[in-house]
């Protein structure tokens, strides 16, 4: 934790001197000592303080300075730190105005000048007052600080960006919070462009791109060599596999993932049927396991996104965002799936203010007691509605399904019905979402009688499938109807030979048309979508670019 300041205001040099030498021989240890000659100097110096999250304990004060006097000084420093201790120096013709001033500014107390010897007439005046303020004084969190709006989808959006990347920060909303409302006010100058985000540095960054806040707070943005053995894009279970058995066999290992490690495993608030975790892991939990594992082993982790490939045999180039591109021999392709959005009318209004996609679980305490919506019937949807039934009053499952058992593991089944305030809906679905300035009514539709009808709600958690992330491939990569990667067997064949494959081999298994491009996860076609079947299909397809390797 960070020494809190006292602060020393006087325009008199030689008494400026004489306090801060006392002031620094008695407390250097436990206090930070920082002198100025004047009290605009003094409070430019306090607000800077309050920006970089610093804490002051103590503010001694000249009464008689040119530009104001010490008692409008420590009047304007309290309106910034109210709960430091003031002091005012004065001379016996003053002792008035310190009187009044205990009356109209709360002082704290005033000293005569001169104060010599400090031991007697300094010291045991300062103690008393400083561990009075120790004691009843909580020190501010000293870190990242998030200042944004509940109702604010950017903000929410760099929420989930900084809990993903297990970057520790502390919300605050301003809408609660007057004193940190006027700081964003007067950083932005336009109360409504948020997030800021604020950094123990004291810099600041408004409204920010992922990218800015990954090189702000020391993610890899710049791949460390132009040339890789094998290149992993997307760092969900699949991508961290090949990652973890790349590195460790000696390849030149490179990870890019745009967002998050984890993918959409990741978001899941507890996966309970994945080998060797009898009681559960979290998808956090397992992608920063994985994570560093693979960092341990030597492979990069680059928080970029990549914007096209191309093939020069045997290289593969890829084109980051930033324009900035990398190489390798081979490249596997891990990006997952993005989640499918939902057709309903006012869902958009509302994205990241009431309705979300996925567990969402940054806002999990922001709707604590209310009732809120599960939209899907699958596993993912399941976690889902036993993570937030933990804080949400009741939680409303929604499925199209005339039952959770038609595509829901049993024994998420087995504990959403002993969870009593989890109600299941089946056979009904979402037309529309309705509100003010908020989330307020869900639109459901019963599909055996083609009832419509309204529920109350302050949240709805979208849980419908999933697209896989193939746009940039489009014209390179062959894939299937709904653009998930073919692969070895999959591929399309005239006269039992791969189209365009220009090998005397077939394609490996996991291989796509283009040699030395591989698949691996749910963004391949006919993919188990499970966690367990993503890590097994990563890790093997490391074993296969080694065999490709050996041809380059």
């Amino acid at each position: 934790m960070k020494l809190p300041f006292i602060i020393i205001v006087d325009d008199d040099e030689h008494v400026l001197r004489a306090i801060q030498r006392d002031i620094r021989n008695e407390y250097r240890e436990s206090y930070r000592v920082s002198a100025a000659d004047s009290a605009m100097e003094a409070l430019e110096l306090i607000k800077e303080l309050n920006k970089m999250n610093e804490t002051v304990a103590l503010i001694i004060s000249d009464q008689r300075m040119p530009e104001m006097e010490g008692v409008v000084f420590l009047e304007k420093a309290k309106e910034i730190f109210p709960d430091a201790k003031s002091v005012l120096l004065t001379a016996y013709t003053d002792i008035e105005a310190a009187i009044r001033a205990i009356n109209d500014i709360k002082l704290d107390y005033y000293l005569l000048k001169p104060w010599s010897p400090p031991e007697e007439k300094l010291y045991p005046v300062l103690n008393e007052m400083l561990y009075d303020w120790a004691e009843n004084v909580r020190m501010p969190y000293d870190g990242i600080r998030l200042l944004g709006a509940r109702w604010s989808p950017q903000s929410y959006s760099v929420k989930e960006f900084l809990s993903g990347n297990l970057i520790p920060y502390q919300w605050i909303d301003i809408d609660n919070d007057e004193p940190m409302k006027d700081m964003a006010l007067s950083i932005t100058g336009d109360i409504n462009r948020l997030p800021v985000v604020l950094f123990p540095d004291g810099t600041n960054l408004v409204t920010p791109s992922n990218s800015k806040i990954a090189e702000k707070v020391g993610l890899q943005i710049h791949a460390k060599l132009p040339f890789y053995d094998m290149i992993i894009i997307g760092a969900g279970p699949a991508g961290l596999a090949a990652a973890v058995y790349g590195a460790s066999e000696g390849l030149k290992t490179l990870i890019v993932e745009q967002n998050a490690p984890g993918g959409q495993a990741g978001t899941s608030s507890q996966i309970e049927n994945y080998l060797g975790f009898p009681s559960g892991i979290s998808g956090a939990d397992l992608a920063r396991r994985a994570t560093a594992q693979a960092k341990r082993f030597g492979a990069e982790l680059l928080t970029e996104e990549i914007v096209s490939m191309k093939i020069e045999q045997p290289y593969k180039i890829l084109e980051l965002c930033s324009g900035k591109k990398v190489s390798a021999y081979a490249v596997v392709y891990a990006s997952g799936v993005s989640v499918r959005m939902l057709e309903a009318e006012g869902i958009e209004k509302f994205l990241g203010t009431g309705v979300y996609y996925g567990a969402a679980m940054t806002e999990a305490a922001t709707y604590k007691g209310q009732d809120v919506c599960i939209l899907g019937g699958a596993n993912s949807a399941g976690q889902g509605a036993l993570f937030f039934a933990r804080y949400a009053s009741t939680v409303t499952m929604i499925v199209r399904a005339s039952s959770l058992n038609k595509a829901m593991s049993s024994y998420l089944v087995e504990r959403i019905n002993a969870t009593e305030n989890i109600k299941v809906l089946t056979e009904t679905e979402i037309c529309g979402v309705s509100g003010e300035d908020k989330l307020e009514k869900v639109v459901l539709k019963s599909l055996p009688e083609k009832r419509v009808y309204e529920q109350d709600t302050s949240a709805v958690f979208i849980f419908i499938g999933a697209a896989p992330r193939t746009d940039m491939l489009k014209g390179i990569i062959e894939t299937d109807d709904k653009g998930y990667i073919l692969t070895g067997p999959e591929l399309p064949r005239k006269n039992n030979v791969v189209v365009g494959w220009e090998l005397d081999r077939d394609p490996f298994l996991l291989e796509t048309n283009i040699p030395g491009v591989f698949a691996a996860g749910d963004v391949r076609s006919g993919s188990g979508k499970r966690v367990a079947a993503a890590v097994g299909e990563g890790s093997a397809a490391v074993g296969m670019v080694h065999k490709y390797l050996e041809t380059v």
